[in-house]
C-alpha cells in the first residue's frame, strides 16, 4: 500500500470528482474515475458541487442527489433546509477564519467550514466505499491512502489552511497525520498530466500530432482556464526530468464564469424589463438549465440556439404584449421554440475574459523566457472562441496546444503529484515573507516615531526582518533558518507575527504594501534557543522548531486565518524574543502591534 495509494479531489465551483490509483509506484496505470449520476439520468465523471443540510444542519445528500432532492421540495420545506451551490467563491475572500458564514439558497446562514468539511466527507466515503467494491470487499481506512486537494495557484495560504482544517473535519486526515494530505496548484497538476500525453493526446493549432518536447531546458507556460479563475505558471524541465518554475504564479478571476455572467446579462437586455428575473426567481430549475445548456454551446463558435422553457415564453409574451418575445436588433431571435443568437454577438459575451487572459500573458511573455509552448487546460480551455483567440495572439510567440480531455489534466495530474510531490523541484516566491522585529535604533535610517526604549537601550520597532524575497528560486525541500531565544528565563512561549509584501525590500511591517500574513508560536519553555526551519518551496509555507539544547523537533503551526491572527500583547520589551543568526542577533522580535 503505502505511498502508492492515492486519492485526488478537485474541489470545483460548480462540479467536482475525484480520482484514484491503488497500483504500485513502479507500475504504469491510469486513474480511475467514478461516474455520477446514472439513476437521474446522468452519466459524468462529474457531480455538482452542492450539499443538502437539514434544519439541524445535518448533512442529507450532496451532488446530483443534493440538487433533485432540494428541486423537488415544497417552498414551506425548502424554507428548512440549506442547500448550497458555488460555495467554494467564499475562499477567494481574503478575511477567512474557522467562523465564516456562508448563505444557503434561500438566505439562511451556516458555518463555511461545517458546508466544506459535509462535501468533503461525502467524497471520502464515496471513494473508500468504491475502492472496496474494486479490491474483492476490502476495507481500507483514510490513513491507507495519500490525500491530494487541487487549489488555484492564486489561492492565498489562508484558504489553503481553511481547506486543510476542513479535510481534518471530514476526517480525511487527522491530528499528527497531516502529511497524508497534500495540496497542488491546479496549473502545476495539469502539467505533470499533459507530460504524460502522446502526440495524439492533443489539439494544435495546425491540427497535426505535436508531442511536447521534454528536453531539459524546454519551458512551458500552462493557462488553466477555469468556470471562476484563469491561472498562469511557468516551468522548465531540469534534468532528470523534474521542473522548475520560472515566473511566479499569477492569474485572475474572468474566468468561464464571466462569460456566463455576460449570457445572463444579454437575456435580462432581450426581454421585456424585469422579464428575466421574475422567471429566474419564479423558476430557479428551469432557469439553471438553461445555464447549463449554454456551458455547453460556450464549446462551439457558431450561431446557438437554446431552448427557451414554456414558462418564459408566456412570462415574456405576458409581458410585451407581442408574440415576437425578443427584441431582435440585439443580436437575438425568436422562432417559436428556441432563442437564436449570432455568432458575432456570443463571441461578444468573451470579450472581458479574453482581453484579461491576453494582458496577463502579455506582461508574462515580457520576462525574459523562451517559452516554447503554451497549455490550455481546464473546462474553459474547451471552448473553441478562446482557443482561437489565444493562437491568434500568441501563436507567433509558441506552440500552442490543448489536450482532448482538457478538464480531466488537473484531476489526473493531481494523482500523479500524489505518487511524487518532488516532481517540482523548485518554485519562485510569489511575495516577499518576513517578520516583525525591533533593531536597535539609527536616526539615520529609523522614523523616531518608531523609537522606544528598553532596558537603556532605543530601539526601532515594526522592522521587516526579511526571510524570502519576491520572485527568488526555492526548493521544495529547501528551508530558511531564524534563529530564537527568549528574553527570560522563565518564558514559556512566543509569538511571531509573518508578513509579505509584494516589494522586495520592505522596511516597515505597517507600510501600505505589507500586509500580516500569520503567526507562530514557538515553545521555548527551560529558556532554550530554537532553531525555526521555515520551508516556502512547497506549495505549503510550513515550519518546523528544533530546541537546541534538548534536539527536539516539533510541527510549529502557522496560523494564516483571521481569527487566529491575534498576537500575545507586550506588556513591556521584557515579554520580547530575541531573534538572529550566527552572525546577526542585534534584533528583537515584536510579537504584538504595541511595544512600550
Amino acid at each position: 500500500m503505502g505511498d502508492s495509494f492515492v486519492i485526488a479531489i478537485d474541489f470545483g465551483t460548480a462540479f467536482s470528482w475525484y480520482a484514484f490509483n491503488i497500483t504500485p509506484r513502479e507500475q504504469k496505470s491510469e486513474p480511475h474515475l467514478p461516474r455520477w449520476g446514472k439513476e437521474y439520468g446522468f452519466d459524468s465523471p462529474k457531480t455538482p458541487t452542492c450539499i443538502l443540510f437539514n434544519e439541524d444542519e445535518t448533512c442529507l445528500s450532496f451532488g446530483y442527489e443534493a440538487k433533485m432532492i432540494y428541486k423537488e421540495m415544497s417552498g414551506e420545506e425548502a424554507k428548512k433546509h440549506y442547500y448550497f451551490e458555488d460555495f467554494k467563491m467564499a475562499l477567494y475572500s481574503k478575511e477567512l477564519s474557522s467562523d465564516l458564514k456562508i448563505k444557503a439558497t434561500n438566505g439562511k446562514s451556516m458555518k463555511a467550514l461545517k458546508v466544506f468539511s459535509g462535501f468533503l466527507r461525502f467524497f471520502k466515503e464515496d471513494a473508500l466505499r468504491t475502492i472496496s467494491l474494486h479490491t474483492g470487499g476490502k476495507i481500507f481506512s483514510p490513513s491507507d491512502f495519500t490525500w491530494v486537494l487541487t487549489v488555484p495557484a492564486i489561492w492565498d495560504p489562508s484558504a489553503k489552511q481553511f481547506m486543510r482544517k476542513a479535510a481534518m473535519q471530514a476526517g480525511i486526515i487527522t491530528e499528527g497525520d497531516e502529511g497524508k494530505l497534500v495540496i497542488t496548484l491546479e496549473p502545476e497538476a495539469a502539467l505533470i498530466w499533459c507530460k504524460k500525453l502522446p502526440a495524439d493526446g492533443f489539439i494544435s493549432e495546425k491540427h497535426n500530432k505535436e508531442s511536447l518536447d521534454q528536453s531539459a531546458g524546454t519551458q512551458y507556460i500552462v493557462v488553466n482556464c477555469g468556470r471562476e479563475t484563469i491561472d498562469f505558471t511557468v516551468h522548465e524541465v531540469l534534468h532528470g526530468g523534474a521542473l522548475k518554475e520560472r515566473h511566479k504564479a499569477s492569474g485572475n478571476n474572468l474566468g468561464g464564469q464571466t462569460v456566463d455572467r455576460k449570457f445572463k446579462q444579454f437575456l435580462r437586455e432581450i426581454f421585456t424589463e424585469g422579464v428575466w428575473d421574475e422567471f429566474e426567481q419564479n423558476s430557479p430549475s428551469a432557469a439553471q438549465r438553461m445555464m447549463y445548456e449554454f456551458s455547453s454551446l460556450k464549446q462551439v463558435d457558431k450561431d446557438i440556439q437554446i431552448s427557451c422553457p414554456f414558462a418564459l415564453e408566456l412570462l415574456a409574451k405576458d409581458k410585451s404584449g407581442t408574440e415576437n418575445i425578443v427584441k431582435s436588433e440585439l443580436g437575438a431571435s425568436w422562432d417559436g421554440e428556441f432563442i437564436k443568437i449570432s455568432r458575432d454577438k456570443m463571441r461578444s459575451f468573451y470579450d472581458e475574459s479574453l482581453q484579461g487572459i491576453t494582458e496577463n500573458l502579455r506582461e508574462i511573455f515580457t520576462s525574459a523566457l523562451n517559452i516554447k509552448y503554451m497549455l490550455l487546460v481546464g473546462g474553459y480551455a474547451q471552448s473553441k472562441v478562446l482557443q482561437q483567440h489565444i493562437t491568434d495572439q500568441f501563436g507567433h510567440r509558441c506552440k500552442v496546444l490543448c489536450p482532448f480531455r482538457a478538464q480531466e489534466a488537473i484531476l489526473r495530474g493531481a494523482v500523479e503529484f500524489g505518487r511524487n510531490p518532488n516532481i517540482v523541484a523548485s518554485r519562485k516566491s510569489s511575495y516577499t515573507y518576513g517578520f516583525a522585529v525591533s533593531e536597535k535604533f539609527d536616526e539615520i535610517k529609523h522614523k523616531k516615531e518608531k523609537k522606544f526604549t528598553a532596558k537603556g537601550v532605543e530601539w526601532s520597532r515594526d522592522i521587516f526582518r526579511k526571510l524570502v524575497e519576491e520572485g527568488e528560486d526555492l526548493g521544495s525541500e529547501e528551508t530558511k533558518e531564524f534563529l530564537c531565544f527568549p528574553e527570560r528565563g522563565d518564558q514559556k512561549q512566543m509569538k511571531l507575527r509573518f508578513f509579505r509584501s509584494v516589494k522586495k525590500d520592505p522596511v516597515y511591517v505597517d507600510d501600505s504594501d505589507v500586509e500580516e500574513e500569520g503567526s507562530f508560536t514557538v515553545d521555548v519553555t527551560g529558556g532554550s534557543k530554537v532553531k525555526l526551519e521555515v520551508k516556502f518551496g512547497f506549495t505549503e509555507i510550513t515550519a518546523t522548531g528544533i530546541n537546541l539544547t534538548t534536539r527536539e523537533r516539533k510541527i510549529v503551526k502557522i496560523e494564516f486565518m483571521t481569527k487566529d491572527k491575534e498576537c500575545v500583547i507586550d506588556g513591556d520589551a521584557e515579554d520580547a524574543v530575541s531573534v538572529g543568526s550566527s552572525s546577526q542577533s542585534e534584533y528583537i522580535v515584536d510579537s504584538a502591534n504595541e511595544t512600550t
